[in-house]
């Protein structure tokens, strides 16, 4: 049986983009936007533990498997294509990737319908910088940016590069001085994120709230899961979406 069985499955047109997306879940909503090499059971896992947590999860499919276990052939397959995409920006720096917009358009749809005081957003890998391009539309207040690996870390520029575009970073560095955290978690010597850390904490100072674990795994929340950061990205939901009170 599909591990998203249990999830209603549609797809969401904005922007000049139409995608698969999957929901489940009571509450205030969260995006999950899932990494290389697709929509795996490991990030169907995670969606999963977030609805237990109260949340209304979803789940675009942008490219890849959907609900089957990776092969390594899939990744080496996956990642080629992202580099000739359109949606994305693979090498190019000083850039948001096109899709944000889309995806600020699936989170203004998902509050429009759970309501609640906003939105949560985790980008993984190759999405990890979409968490920041999301929260520039204020619907997102709860920005979760997990082992961002885009643009990939060829030379020096691009290892410091968090996607955006300098408008953009401006927007992201204004909702932060506002009160809106920035949390991101990765292992120390996980090489795919760069110096991309170092870049945020310049940029965001004390509302970069950073989760770094010893090792040089990559996956923090799905293949090379590790507890602590998925305990720190469900306080962080349950602290800037489900307020006391």
């Amino acid at each position: 049986m599909s591990l998203l069985a249990g999830w209603a499955g549609g797809e969401f047109t904005a922007d000049g983009f139409a995608y698969p997306v999957y929901e489940r879940g009571e509450g205030p909503g969260i995006v999950v936007v899932h990494e290389s090499p697709g929509l795996t059971p490991e990030v169907i896992e995670l969606g999963d533990e977030l609805v237990e947590d109260g949340f209304t999860v979803t789940m675009p499919h942008l490219f890849g498997s959907s609900h089957a276990p990776p092969h390594t052939w899939e990744a080496l397959r996956v990642v080629p294509r992202l580099c000739v995409t359109r949606e994305f920006t693979m090498f190019a720096t000083g850039r948001t990737a096109p899709l944000a917009g889309w995806l600020r358009a699936l989170a203004r749809d998902l509050h429009l319908r759970v309501g609640g005081p906003g939105v949560g957003a985790i980008g993984m890998c190759v999405t990890g910088g979409f968490a920041l391009a999301m929260m520039v539309d204020p619907v997102v207040v709860a920005p979760v940016v997990a082992q961002p690996a885009t643009p990939l870390p060829l030379g020096r520029r691009r290892a410091a590069d968090i996607n955006l575009a300098a408008a953009d970073l401006e927007v992201v560095r204004r909702r932060v001085a506002q009160g809106c955290a920035v949390l991101g978690v990765r292992y120390r010597g996980d090489w795919a994120t760069g110096t991309r850390f170092e870049t945020l904490r310049r940029e965001l100072g004390d509302g970069f709230i950073a989760v770094e674990l010893d090792g040089h795994d990559h996956a923090t929340l799905t293949d090379h899961k590790h507890p602590e950061a998925v305990a720190a990205v469900r306080d962080f939901f349950r602290e800037r979406l489900r307020p006391p009170g």
